[in-house]
């Protein structure tokens, strides 16, 4: 490297790049200046799965005009959407196997909540598993866990065992994410990156609506069984096709394990994701729950001091100095909450108040979930054309209208007025949520893709999290709120509540009721209920007005997403680690000594 790294451009730094993933993938070449193509080896034929272009060779790290390799995004695109159904399709079944079990609604709970906490704290340490072990090998380990897991969980003969096949599954569906994220990266060309993760980003984006869909169908029609067991033939296909169409990345044999930072960042996972889901139930302030948020922030801030000092560290904390990937985390929370607002809400509003079986609110909830499909690729192709601002400006601005609409609901609202609501908040959701993970992804180094995308999918996994107990937090405490103040104006002298008593008294009466004082019971009590009902629904639309807060929050800081602004950290990134760049042959010799001409 030039000895004044300091003036080698963005243009120059991409090619250094590419120079360094040749050299990885087993590539040779010459020196090349900066602005013009590598110059490939004889060895023209890449690696199955991996793209090729014209100009390079295919695959790793991103040739500058290779094409995406359909069969490999593909591969991992199916264990992506399968782990993701997964965590959603459960909820449906919970009542059928509260009566097969025998078990209270808290222990059945647990089969819920045990893979949300195993799934979260597996997620760590993939960065390290994929450097170490390789990224293929990582893949097919986590596809296997998960279907092992799933074969289990179908021949469960209690509770307790159900729990701990979760646990197996969960090992396997916590990795699955961030180890296709990473390898997503090792075998598309970074100038199309966007697309590959928009069509990647299918599985992040639809599976949590279609699962309880698939899941009601199936209880219903089938059993409960039919929930996991309809992930063996699929994940025994997709384990075939990553050993078949994959190829083996770079493995880093001699990687260390950093063992307390393993151990600090699973205790503080498990901490906090537990508080999280149990806060609601056991309360905010009680002692069980304010001990594990403690135990949460301790171990969270001593993970961090270590992660800073560490020889070979977990997680890279130093990461977070990138002002753009650290901003595009941020965001990607605010919008992951926001997205859960709906998933979780609509279908809670759509139940409790207006009837509907989980069969029919999936169904109600699929042109949402088919929209945000068809928006990532789309999105994707547009990111690698004009960058993520536009994108994420135009997509939170929808995303903030339709989701501040939501607070007008009413027992009155018609599903296809909802539906419609929906699909134009879908669009704006689709428009944003890829370009947000791609833009600080893509100034990440390529050697550091793997520690980055563990930390993205950590903060996917505690915002998703975050976003649902907060937002349940909200509603039933608005709730109450609004139960307070309508009952207030539920009295004997307002006189359209006594005309309404007298109507409901009435038609007690006509119903077969003896006695004028079981008559006034009877309206009481449904009034009562009426009033409840619509202080639920207020409470709903109360937490609709708060998500569209932290909608609006994130909207100026995609300001600091343009393109230049990626490319100049990009080019900042590869000099403040230029020192860890892996040694070998690169184009005109060793990567240290690898001339960059502008």
């Amino acid at each position: 490297m030039n000895k004044d790294s300091s003036k080698i451009s963005p243009t120059g730094v991409k090619r250094l790049e590419d120079n360094m993933t040749l050299e990885k993938a087993g590539w040779g070449g010459e020196e090349v200046p900066g602005n013009a193509a590598p110059v490939r080896s004889p060895a023209n034929e890449g690696p199955p799965g991996h793209g090729r272009g014209p100009e390079g060779p295919p695959g790793v790290g991103g040739a500058p005009s290779g094409q995406i390799p359909m069969a490999a995004l593909l591969t991992l695109v199916i264990g992506a959407f399968m782990a993701i159904l997964d965590g959603s399709i459960v909820n449906v079944a919970l009542p059928k196997m509260m009566a097969i079990f025998g078990v209270a609604a808290d222990q059945a709970q647990w089969v819920m909540t045990a893979y949300l906490l195993v799934s979260g704290v597996v997620v760590p340490v993939t960065g390290y598993l994929g450097d170490r072990f390789g990224y293929k090998n990582m893949y097919i380990f986590s596809l296997l866990a998960f279907t092992a897991g799933s074969a289990i969980c179908s021949l469960a003969w209690s509770n307790n065992s159900l729990v701990i096949a979760r646990v197996i599954q969960a090992v396997g569906g916590g990795m699955i994410m961030p180890v296709s994220m990473a390898m997503i990266y090792v075998i598309v060309p970074r100038d199309k990156i966007g697309m590959a993760l928009g069509i990647w980003g299918i599985s992040a984006m639809a599976a949590p609506s279609i699962g309880p869909t698939l899941g009601g169908y199936l209880v219903d029609h089938f059993s409960w069984q039919w929930i996991f067991s309809i992930n063996i033939p699929i994940g025994i296909a997709a384990t075939f096709l990553a050993m078949v169409i994959l190829s083996d990345t770079p493995r880093k044999a001699h990687l260390k394990p950093d063992i307390p930072g393993t151990i600090l960042s699973a205790v503080a996972c498990f901490a906090l994701l537990l508080a999280l889901s149990e806060g609601q139930d056991k309360g905010w302030t009680s002692l069980y729950i304010v001990n594990l948020f403690i135990i949460s922030g301790f171990t969270l801030a001593l993970f961090v001091i270590w992660e800073l000092i560490a020889p070979e560290p977990l997680l890279d904390i130093k990461l977070l100095k990138n002002k753009t990937f650290s901003i595009s985390l941020v965001c990607l929370a605010i919008v992951t909450v926001c997205m859960f607002s709906a998933i979780f809400l609509i279908p809670l509003f759509a139940q409790t108040v207006q009837g509907y079986t989980p069969m029919q609110t999936g169904l109600m909830m699929m042109p949402m979930a088919l929209t945000m499909g068809v928006m990532m690729p789309i999105s994707g192709r547009l990111f690698d054309k004009i960058g993520a601002m536009p994108l994420c400006v135009v997509g939170f601005a929808i995303t903030v209208i339709t989701t501040y609409q939501l607070h007008t609901l009413t027992y009155n609202t018609g599903i296809r007025e909802l539906q419609w609501l929906l699909v134009e908040r879908a669009v704006g959701m689709g428009l944003c949520m890829m370009p947000l993970t791609t833009a600080g992804m893509n100034t990440i180094p390529h050697f550091l893709i793997g520690r980055a995308s563990a930390i993205s999918n950590l903060v996917r996994q505690i915002s998703a999290s975050f976003g649902i107990t907060f937002l349940t937090f909200v509603t039933l405490h608005r709730q109450e709120y609004h139960t307070v103040w309508l009952a207030d104006t539920v009295n004997w002298s307002s006189p359209a509540a006594v005309g309404m008593l007298q109507q409901i008294q009435s038609i007690i009466s006509q119903a077969g009721s003896s006695g004028a004082q079981a008559g006034v019971s009877g309206a009481t009590s449904v009034l009562y209920s009426l009033v409840r009902r619509e202080a639920f629904i207020s409470g709903i639309e109360d937490a609709f007005i708060v998500s569209t807060i932290f909608a609006v929050l994130a909207l100026p800081l995609v300001f600091f997403l343009s393109k230049k602004r990626m490319e100049a950290q990009r080019a900042a990134e590869y000099k403040r680690y230029a020192h860890l760049m892996p040694p070998g042959p690169a184009v005109g010799g060793s990567v240290k000594n690898a001339r960059v001409k502008n």
